[in-house]
């Protein structure tokens, strides 16, 4: 279990177990019996699933205690808390149709295929105002073939998440793939949602064809990249898939150029840099690509000035924005940047690290060779992207060296990139 957060809250077990038992009517104000469900997460004892379970039996209809139920619901399912199991089916018949959500995703993550469980499940789907992405999840995760028909229903749904999950669903359960392409078309819809959760469709089905597609989507890079290495691992265990073969796609989507991306959005007519700089902060990153193609195509010479400025006033606090100024640097070629992107590519803030592995890249764009140490220390990292990033930075500045070490890196996609590049040169 992932440690690094358990001090976050500064809550022993006893004292989130003594919050969360607290009635809801006691709490003080600087207290949240919702954090001490969320905390609870680090401490996986008998003692823990007992409080998690007499929070989900406090029915208090009040906002707060629905939401503090839910928290319980989704912890107990992260805990594979089968002793709750009954607890939770108790759950599926709830008013609440997001309390019934954490309880159809929890017993999923417990992965029971008691069929009667199931049916439960299945029975969710003609129940009207219920959100179904999860349920048709969790009915295809646990291989329910009885719920097909079901599902078949939600194909043409107007919720493009829902029809995503229904399409990928009934592929996965008959291993029929052939309507599959009609998720890929999904990443690149106008809502940045349906674009990320189609990815996560893919992922689930297997479905190897969409790699270059998802390399180009216009999401935030975590996901894109969490999409190809889960793919690309499947798919090379059950001998489908060479690294060779996606590479390129791999890189592509690693280097991050808006100009390679297949963008959704458009600007009916050029704006001013001033507001481009604020696109730099959307939360769609497809508006945000857009924003940043539009400033290099247009505002090459300007926008380093404007940069600067919005980093000092912003964007060092904000860690999408802070991503894509760093980019843009290095797109823009701006040999002034230097130390701001070696302060980036040595950041140790968990929340910059995708802009670690962004200032790599564009510390291989601007061809400063004294980048060069700073680059070869970051190679001792756990963080495969950042990794991986560097050692397309050394390659661009000339110092391709470090693939031999590479070739035995802990991590098997970094092995895999350095021994092809090894082949390439040999």
């Amino acid at each position: 279990m992932d440690k690094r957060f358990i001090k976050l809250f500064n809550l022993t077990e006893e004292q989130a177990i003594s919050l969360l038992d607290t009635p809801p009517d006691q709490v003080s104000k600087t207290d949240s019996r919702y954090v001490a469900a969320s905390h609870l997460i680090n401490f996986p004892s008998e003692a823990t699933i007992k409080a998690l379970m007499r929070a989900v039996e406090q029915t208090d209809p009040a906002l707060q205690n629905r939401i503090v139920r839910r928290k319980s619901l989704e912890t107990l399912g992260r805990l594979k808390a089968k002793e709750a199991l009954p607890l939770i089916r108790t759950c599926l018949n709830d008013t609440d149709c997001y309390t019934v959500e954490n309880a159809v995703w929890a017993v999923g993550e417990i992965e029971t295929h008691d069929p009667h469980y199931l049916e439960e499940i299945a029975q969710l789907l003609e129940k009207p105002s219920q959100t179904y992405r999860v349920i048709i999840h969790t009915l295809t995760k646990m291989g329910y073939k009885p719920a097909l028909s079901r599902i078949e229903k939600f194909i043409d749904n107007d919720d493009p998440p829902t029809a995503s999950a229904a399409i990928s669903s009934i592929c996965r359960l008959t291993g029929d793939y052939s309507k599959m392409e009609g998720v890929v078309a999904m990443l690149h819809h106008p809502q940045v949602l349906a674009r990320r959760l189609s990815i996560q469709d893919l992922l689930d089905a297997r479905y190897y064809d969409a790699i270059p597609a998802i390399a180009r989507c216009p999401v935030s890079l975590v996901f894109r990249l969490r999409g190809i290495r889960s793919l690309t691992e499947a798919g090379i265990a059950s001998k489908l898939l060479t690294f060779e073969a996606i590479q390129d796609d791999l890189e592509l989507a690693l280097r991050d150029h808006p100009k390679k991306l297949e963008l959704v959005h458009s600007y009916v007519q050029l704006p001013a840099l001033p507001v481009l700089i604020r696109g730099l902060y959307e939360t769609d990153f497809g508006r945000c690509y857009l924003a940043s193609k539009t400033i290099i195509e247009n505002y090459a010479e300007a926008a380093p000035a404007a940069l600067f400025a919005t980093y000092e006033e912003e964007a060092k606090n904000d860690y999408g924005a802070h991503f894509h100024v760093i980019k843009l640097f290095g797109w823009l070629r701006h040999i002034p940047a230097y130390d701001l992107l070696m302060e980036a590519l040595n950041n140790p803030l968990p929340q910059f690290q995708k802009s670690r592995a962004a200032a790599a890249i564009a510390l291989g764009e601007l061809g400063e060779l004294q980048a060069i140490p700073e680059l070869k220390a970051c190679l001792e990292t756990k963080i495969w992207d950042l990794k991986y990033a560097v050692l397309i930075a050394l390659e661009q500045l000339g110092d391709t060296g470090a693939y031999e070490e590479a070739a035995n890196d802990d991590d098997w996609l970094i092995r895999e990139m350095s021994r092809a590049k090894l082949q390439m040169t040999s």
